[in-house]
């Protein structure tokens, strides 16, 4: 398979051809591809295009995704993708969504479900936004205790031990098909 490419991999460059399916351009003028496949370089419409073998899903601007928070790192976090448009995927694929507009101490913490809108690549990597009323934590646990909570306005509060938590959370919090995701 001489045309065969794995994500990351160089296909093109934008000076001669521009970034069609599962391809994306890294911000270097460098078109990678985003799956595992073999690329086909349409010289008519100048464009490359990578068939992709095996369907794993990679997401793309305004996907709408819910994945659970993998790391928490100062003015961002890491979201390990469960599910694009609704629908499940197993790619383990990772994005970063930042925080650093959002007046909160607690945006999202480890293993806490989220929903967050993408907002694109750049320099390889998926960025996404959590910064809408409908997009923020669905699902988590009391952080001392680990049992259910209850939203208290813009916090949580533990049924248990009563602890009090602040999160960014969506309109869908506990109302959601995706709570069983963790369970």
């Amino acid at each position: 398979m001489p045309n065969s490419v794995l994500p990351g991999d160089k296909v093109a460059v934008i000076e001669e051809y521009g970034s069609g399916n599962n391809t994306y351009d890294d911000g270097d003028g460098v078109i990678r591809s985003t799956v595992a496949g073999e690329y086909d370089i349409d010289k008519k419409e100048r464009m490359v295009n990578v068939k992709n073998l095996k369907s794993t899903s990679v997401p793309k601007l305004d996907d709408i995704v819910i994945g659970t928070v993998a790391a928490v790192m100062g003015s961002m976090f890491v979201v390990l993708v469960k599910y694009i448009n609704s629908k499940s995927v197993q790619s383990q694929v990772e994005c970063i969504c930042s925080t650093s507009n959002i007046r909160k101490n607690n945006i999202a913490l480890v293993n806490d479900l989220v929903k967050i809108k993408i907002l694109g690549t750049l320099n390889g990597a998926i960025h996404a936004t959590i910064n809408s009323p409908d997009l923020g934590v669905l699902f988590t646990k009391c952080r001392k205790c680990g049992s259910d909570v209850k939203p208290l306005r813009d916090i949580i509060k533990c049924v248990e031990c009563g602890w009090t938590d602040d999160r960014k959370l969506s309109n869908d919090f506990l109302k959601s098909d995706f709570i069983k995701v963790r369970e």
